[in-house]
């Protein structure tokens, strides 16, 4: 299903201020959480500002293998799932996307039985399923991993006290949703308070769902027999709202987000502001205004409220120009350094220790042939060749089409000179100038 994008290529002349106004589609995150949980539901649900990205047409696809009738016009999207059964997922879908896998709670809860195959998505370092698993197992389910499919049953599954050793947004709302159809009364312990969370509950909540706490880390599922359709609007999505504000810092321009929650951007924000940019900020809005060069800062990720591990890659694209020097320390994942090379090739000076990156400040980047290793690093490249002297080609653009919907086009109503062209077969990767 990516395979249509694999041979395009972004192609940017960089140096253009960026400048305006960006209205955010909807959230990737929140949205891919919803089809997982739109299985709960015996009816037709309506999902509005869907992001159209690969990521949410795989995952319509992936329903469509469980029984769901899944009708898709723009934005919108018409989900019934009033014929959903244990189907057999092919393993190359279930692999294009992570999220598959958060399927397997809600299907149970709804068939008893399932095979879903391993997930897959992006190589960012080892994302482990053991709290997923570990909390299906409390709620009554059995699941075992044979030949590289999870295979899971249950009579009916019961309510239970979950704790997780770690505030996975991922486990809290796989588990959040398992438990909506369970016998008796389900707690969350340590569960992640991600915006996206808060989302899901909310979702959940108004198909009759009775979930308490959600955006705290103690959530309170009572289990209900049934949920009802409903019309739902996926809220705007905060990754990409943090992209356009750092492409508007990182071209010493003057950028403005709307449709969002403020809040959601308080840690990408106060950053930028550390580092000299000026951010105003509205009841549904975000503007960041750069004159003159940003100075260096330290920044570590961690789980919300914390600095988004989403946002560190971009982040350290906009730090590669700033005056001094930076620390860049990724706690989430292990393996979210696939920019630093691609930067580097672009004359940024990084050095990668462990999972910290050491930036020091360079005056300007410059234009080279570059391939993205995952959707935010190849955010992060973009970024770069905004403010970069000269052309830069960014290679393996389809990891970029699973998170922002027409990226290129919104940037260019900023200003900047940026087109998809097909890959020439010789767009070698070299340092340089080209």
């Amino acid at each position: 299903m990516e395979g249509r994008f694999n041979m395009n290529v972004f192609e940017i002349k960089g140096g253009k201020r960026l400048e305006g106004v960006v209205d955010v589609g909807g959230s990737k995150n929140t949205a891919l959480a919803i089809l997982s949980a739109v299985v709960l539901c015996d009816g037709k649900i309506v999902l509005t500002n869907v992001p159209s990205l690969s990521d949410t047409r795989i995952k319509a696809h992936l329903l469509e293998r469980f029984g769901a009738k899944v009708a898709i016009d723009g934005n919108r999207m018409e989900i019934d799932c009033t014929d959903i059964h244990p189907g057999e997922a092919d393993e190359e879908t279930v692999r294009a996307i992570r999220t598959s896998f958060y399927l397997l709670g809600p299907l149970l809860a709804r068939t008893k039985k399932v095979e879903l195959p391993a997930p897959g998505g992006c190589k960012i370092g080892a994302r482990p399923v053991d709290f997923h698993l570990k909390g299906l197992r409390a709620l009554g389910a059995t699941v075992e991993l044979i030949g590289g499919t999870y295979f899971a049953e249950c009579e009916q599954l019961k309510g239970a006290e979950i704790y997780l050793d770690f505030p996975s947004a991922g486990a809290t709302q796989h588990l959040m949703s398992t438990a909506v159809l369970a016998k008796g009364c389900t707690t969350i312990q340590n569960a992640a308070i991600e915006p996206e969370v808060t989302a899901l509950a909310a979702f959940l909540n108004r198909m009759g769902a009775r979930i308490e706490g959600a955006g705290t880390s103690a959530i309170t599922i009572t289990g209900v027999d049934h949920l009802e359709p409903i019309e739902f609007r996926v809220p705007a999505d905060r990754m990409q709202a943090g992209t356009y504000l750092l492409a508007g810092a990182i071209t010493g321009g003057d950028v403005t987000v709307r449709g969002i929650l403020p809040e959601e951007q308080t840690a990408v924000v106060n950053k930028l502001r550390e580092a000299g940019a000026e951010v105003e900020e509205g009841p549904d809005w975000v503007r960041v205004k750069v004159d003159g060069r940003l100075k260096g800062i330290n920044v570590k990720t961690m789980p919300h409220p914390g600095f988004p591990t989403d946002m560190q890659q971009p982040m350290a694209a906009v730090l590669t120009l700033a005056n001094g020097t930076s620390v860049v320390d990724e706690t989430i994942y292990e393996s979210r350094i696939g920019h630093i090379q691609e930067l580097n090739r672009m004359g940024a000076n990084i050095r990668s220790e462990g999972r910290s990156a050491l930036i020091t400040g360079v005056d300007r980047l410059r234009g080279a042939v570059v391939e993205a290793s995952d959707l935010r690093a190849g955010a992060a490249l973009v970024l770069a060749g905004l403010a970069a002297r000269g052309k830069t080609s960014v290679k393996n653009i389809h990891f970029i089409d699973r998170g922002y919907e027409s990226f290129e086009k919104t940037l260019a109503d900023l200003g900047a000179q940026i087109e998809r062209v097909p890959e020439d077969p010789s767009l070698a990767i070299s340092d340089g100038n080209h």
